[in-house]
Formats: C-alpha cells, sequence, structure tokens
C-alpha cells in the first residue's frame, strides 16, 4: 500500500505483484535475487489474464475462492506451465538491440582532407572534380558547335552576374572589357549591400527619441477583471511585488503576528454563530399586492408567488402543487442544494400540502414557507450537540490527550482550519500538539511549521508540531504523536491528514487505517460550501469507505462531524450546508469565513434559512 511499488525484497528473494482490484485478487511471483528474470512481468500479466477468462463466472458471484472445491483449480496447473514456457520462449527470442558499430557511420567514411575543407569554406575535393569534369564536357560541346560558353564559377567565387552577359574569348575566359564590368557590377553589390537595400526609406524612431518628445515608454498594462473586486483588493492579494520597504520574510512574519494580536482574547468561550440575515421580512404579506408586475426578487416573491394561484376553498391535489413546487426545486438547486436532497424537501412540503383545504383569505405562500423553514431548520439543527470545550475537560480528568482527525479531499482549506480551530482552543486554554500527517503534499508540513511558528507568538508555549517529513505512514505517525501528547501532558492532539479523493481505494483504506489505530474521539469532514451535488457523492463514500474498512465485529466509526469553509465566498447560495447534514445526519460543528485566525464561527440555523429562502 506504500506508494506505486511492486517489487519487495526479502531474505534473498524478490517478490513481484500485481493487484486485480476488480476481483480483489493478487497474483505473486517469488524467485531468487541473484536470478535476472526479465520475464516476471509479462508471466503475471499473462496469468492474470487467463485466470480472469477462466474463472469469471465463479469470481463475478463474489463466493470466496476458499470455499470452492478442492480440485476445481487443478486444471490452472496446465494453463500456467503453458504461460510460464510462453514468457521463458518470448525473452529467449527476442535478439538484443545492437548499438551500431564507428565504421557504419558516415562519419568514418570522412577524411581528415575533406572536414579541413569544408570547415575553410571552400569547395571538397569531390565537388572540385566534378566542377572539373562538367568544364571539360563543356569546353567539348562548345568546339564542337564553335559557341562561346560561359565558364563556371564554384559556390565559394559565385559573383551575381550583370543582365547583359559579359563579352568572353573564344576559349571561355573572360575578355579585359569583360572584367571592367564584373568589377563595376561587384562594387556595386558590395554598396547595395552596406546601405542595408533600405535607401529612401525612414528608419523608425528609437525609444530615446520618444522620450524627448514627452512620452515615456508604455509597458504592459495589467489586465483588471470585471468581477475581481476593488484595486485595493487586487493589491493585497499581488504577492509577485516586492515587499514593502525590502522587508525580509522574518519581518513579513512578524507583521503578520502583529495583525493577528489584535484579535487575541475574542475568541473565549464557545463561538459566534453566523449573522443572521434581516432581510428576509418576517412580518405577514398579506398587504401585498396581487398583481404586482414587478416581484420583488431579494424577498422570495419570485418563486412562492406560484403558490398564489393556489387559493381556494377546495382540497389541494397533485395537478394543484406540481408546478409550483418545480419552481420551488429550481430555486433550492440554484442555491447550490444538491438536486437529490432539493427532491426530497419538495416531497416533504407536498405530503403537508396534498390534500389540505386552504381558505380564500389564507396565503398560500405563507403557509409554504413556514412549512419549509421548520423543516429546514430542524434539518440543521444538531441531533447530538458537539461540545469540544467540555469534551476536552473531560479527556484531560481522564488524564488522556482528546484527539481530532480532520479529513476531506484536496484543496478545501484542512490545514488553515485547522490553524483556526487550534488559535480558539488557546484562547480558551488549552496546549495543542499538531500531527503533520499529510506526509504527500509537497509544503504541507512546512504550512503547518509556520502556522506554529506564528501561533506561539501570539499564545506563548501553547502549540507543538509533531512532524517526520514526508513519505512517512500516516497511522503511525498519528500514533506516535498520542504518545508524545500523552507522556507531555498536552490536552488536544489535532491530526492534520493528505487530502484524497473519495473515488481513490487505497488512499481511503489508509485513512481508514489511520483512524482503527488511533481510534480518535472526534472525525471531521473538511468541506467547501462552494460544492453542490458533489458534497453529497464525498460524504456518501468518505463514511462508505469508513464502514467497509473497520475492524470486524466492532462498531464503524463514521464521520462525527463537518467544517465547513469559504462560507465568505458563496453570498447567499448556501445549500452545501443543507446537503452535507441531510447526508450524515451530523452537526456543523465550524465554519470558516475569512482568512484571519479569528474566522471561525457556528451555525445559525435561521441565518442559513432566511439566505436559502429569499
Amino acid at each position: 500500500e506504500r506508494g506505486n511499488t511492486s517489487v519487495f525484497k526479502h531474505d534473498g528473494l524478490t517478490l513481484k505483484f500485481k493487484l486485480d482490484n476488480e476481483f480483489e485478487l493478487i497474483f505473486l511471483v517469488v524467485y531468487q535475487d541473484v536470478i535476472q528474470l526479465s520475464y516476471a512481468d509479462k508471466l503475471l500479466s499473462d496469468i492474470q489474464l487467463e485466470f480472469r477468462d477462466r474463472y469469471k463466472n465463479v469470481l463475478t458471484d463474489n463466493v470466496s475462492l476458499l470455499s470452492v472445491k478442492k480440485n476445481y483449480f487443478k486444471a490452472f496447473d496446465d494453463v500456467y506451465v503453458k504461460c510460464l514456457k510462453n514468457a521463458q520462449h518470448a525473452s529467449i527470442v527476442a535478439p538484443p538491440t545492437k548499438m551500431r558499430q564507428f565504421d557504419e557511420s558516415d562519419k568514418s567514411k570522412k577524411t581528415v582532407e575533406t572536414l579541413i575543407v569544408q570547415r575553410a569554406g571552400g569547395p571538397s575535393k569531390q565537388q572540385q572534380e566534378k566542377e572539373k569534369q562538367e568544364k571539360e564536357k563543356e569546353k567539348a560541346a562548345s568546339a564542337k558547335s564553335q559557341i562561346p560558353v560561359k565558364s563556371p564559377t564554384t559556390t565559394a567565387n559565385k559573383v551575381p552576374s550583370s543582365p547583359k552577359s559579359s563579352p568572353t574569348s573564344e576559349n571561355g575566359s573572360p575578355t579585359a572589357d569583360g572584367m571592367d564590368e564584373i568589377a563595376k557590377n561587384r562594387e556595386a553589390l558590395f554598396r547595395k549591400m552596406k546601405t542595408g537595400g533600405a535607401e529612401g526609406k525612414k528608419e523608425k524612431p528609437k525609444p530615446a527619441a520618444v522620450a524627448e518628445k514627452g512620452g515615456a515608454k508604455k509597458g504592459k498594462q495589467n489586465r483588471v477583471w470585471g468581477l475581481s473586486g476593488t484595486n485595493a483588493d487586487a493589491v493585497a492579494l499581488d504577492h509577485s511585488a516586492p515587499r514593502e520597504n525590502g522587508a525580509t520574510e522574518q519581518e513579513v512574519d512578524e507583521r503578520f503576528v502583529e495583525d493577528q494580536r489584535q484579535y487575541v482574547g475574542q475568541l473565549k468561550g464557545e463561538l459566534q454563530g453566523l449573522d443572521e440575515d434581516q432581510s428576509e421580512p418576517e412580518g405577514d404579506d398579506e398587504s401585498e399586492d396581487e398583481n404586482d408586475s414587478a416581484p420583488k426578487a431579494q424577498s422570495g416573491g419570485g418563486w412562492f408567488s406560484a403558490f398564489k394561484s393556489l387559493v381556494s376553498n377546495k382540497k389541494l391535489s397533485m395537478e394543484d402543487i406540481e408546478p409550483a413546487l418545480d419552481k420551488m426545486r429550481e430555486h433550492l438547486i440554484g442555491k447550490n442544494v444538491a438536486s437529490e436532497i432539493a427532491e426530497k424537501l419538495c416531497d416533504s412540503v407536498k405530503s403537508k400540502l396534498e390534500g389540505k383545504v386552504i381558505g380564500t383569505f389564507s396565503r398560500v405562500a405563507s403557509t409554504v414557507k413556514e412549512s419549509l423553514r421548520e423543516a429546514l431548520v430542524q434539518l440543521l439543527s444538531p441531533k447530538r450537540r458537539v461540545d469540544i470545550l467540555r469534551d476536552v475537560l473531560e479527556a484531560k480528568n481522564q488524564q488522556r490527550p482528546y484527539v481530532i482527525v480532520f479529513c476531506g479531499v484536496n484543496g478545501v482549506g484542512k490545514s488553515t482550519n485547522l490553524a483556526k480551530i487550534t488559535f480558539w482552543l488557546n484562547e480558551n486554554g488549552h496546549r495543542v500538539l499538531i500531527a503533520a500527517g499529510d506526509t504527500f503534499r509537497a509544503g504541507a508540513v512546512e504550512q503547518l511549521r509556520t502556522h506554529t511558528k506564528h501561533l506561539n507568538a501570539l499564545h506563548p508555549n501553547s502549540v507543538q508540531l509533531y512532524e517526520q517529513g514526508y513519505g512517512k505512514d500516516p497511522a503511525g505517525l498519528a500514533a506516535q504523536a498520542v504518545a508524545i501528547a500523552a507522556e507531555r501532558q498536552i490536552d488536544v492532539v489535532l491530526v492534520d491528514t493528505a487530502g484524497r479523493m473519495q473515488d481513490n481505494e487505497p488512499l481511503m483504506r489508509a485513512l481508514s487505517k489511520l483512524i482503527v489505530v488511533n481510534e480518535p474521539d472526534l472525525i471531521l469532514f473538511v468541506g467547501e460550501a462552494l460544492v453542490g451535488n458533489e458534497a453529497v457523492d464525498q460524504l456518501v463514500k468518505f463514511n462508505q469507505a469508513l464502514a467497509d474498512n473497520a475492524t470486524p465485529g466492532s462498531k464503524a466509526r463514521l464521520i462525527d462531524g463537518i467544517v465547513l469553509t469559504k462560507f465568505d465566498t458563496i453570498d447567499d447560495k448556501v445549500g452545501a450546508a443543507i446537503s452535507m447534514t441531510y447526508i450524515t445526519g451530523q452537526p456543523i460543528v465550524f465554519v470558516g469565513t475569512g482568512q484571519t485566525y479569528k474566522d471561525l464561527k457556528n451555525l445559525n440555523a435561521n441565518a442559513v434559512v432566511n439566505s436559502l429562502l429569499k
């Protein structure tokens, strides 16, 4: 399970193996180290294909191979011997690739004389002999026809001739007049080359000339996007610019700590909830004009108005409710609620309205809004309360550290929010040991090291970091961190893990191993508030992997709570909170809302529901 290697050496033996994830099989070949078995990979591949094809029916029935009859696989011995002979024969028949000798190359046929002549720029000996033969042939032809012929020139001495042919003597050599004409043409050519053929053309003005005219050279301008925020935000996020006043990295760290120091003492006790949105009017909207041509988009009138047509004295039927529920479903999905969850919420509203008699003076929109609000608040209200401060004190009385494991997919902000939670625990007087269990991502350990330095500057000697670098087993690392925390009487151990996609079976199995080995008090899933349907898939498969890889005979440990990150980037599209809570039935313990250590909140159910119903 460690890395991508498929070779293991032990006690003078080499073991090569290949996994078949579909049928959960392992194909293994063992041979001595002193033997260079070149056909081992081919043998493994051939055996895998033959075994799968021959026993596919047994494998797809999901029956243990140990329960099959004793001699059922006896017939495979002949197949194995055949594959072995084919692999050996293929390795013997295939001729080794032979490098070409120097004597067979073109360079070996060149002589020293030809190399010297070619480097000097003159014609080679072969070219000279070829030109001499052509010259003799032309002389013989001119002697027969008594027609003067131009003497050929070599490529090295070739000069463009005049349109008029220069006079030549009977033997083909130029006369005195011809030599004068050639000299004139050559002089004209050199003069033209010296001027560059740019006579009569104006040269482009140089940058210095442009600057003298009063215009500085214009550099490349940064592109400003329409939705990129203010210029102040862009300047703050531009880390490519040189530091102010040539500040060193240590000075930048000190400045960051000074900025964070103002928040010390603000997070004592329980975390504050999200600010409740007051934009949703709570009063009765009986006085709203039914025929208003411009419904308020902010008040939810756009989709709640679909229920106004249902006002009557008859029982509401499915045909009456279905169009309004379709609009409600689209609205919820537009707020990032997973489509499956939106469907179930609509079903719950439908069950409350179907067959109900609504009076003429009663507002259906108000009835639907209240029933939906009640369902959502009940959904977001935790079935059990996760009180970390109380649980930490209880673990402290038992003289053991309280262990929290953070898991989630890549890039959701596990390390950053772990640092925020560490700051909150420090504010409440608890010492923390951070276990750097992300031994895969480059820079993960350095990131936690920087957070530890900053947090210790705010609360001296309150945070320790346990790390073993990269490439180590996270389960063993976390176990050692817990043991060290117990020895040093540290209150809380926060275990950071590597990000992993929910479909990666080996990594999910490694996460389950970490949890089974260390038995943490709390397992927190860190998820983004930006996701929609993906949140359902992530949580379902994370819980499924933890359940499948649990210790046989013991109760499976599943996700105990959720950390919802990047909540400040979604405006009113808060549907991810609804989806995650609905799937797991577990509470959202923390909400990350910004860049500073104090940006950690509790979930306010009313605030989320108000944003969802807008």
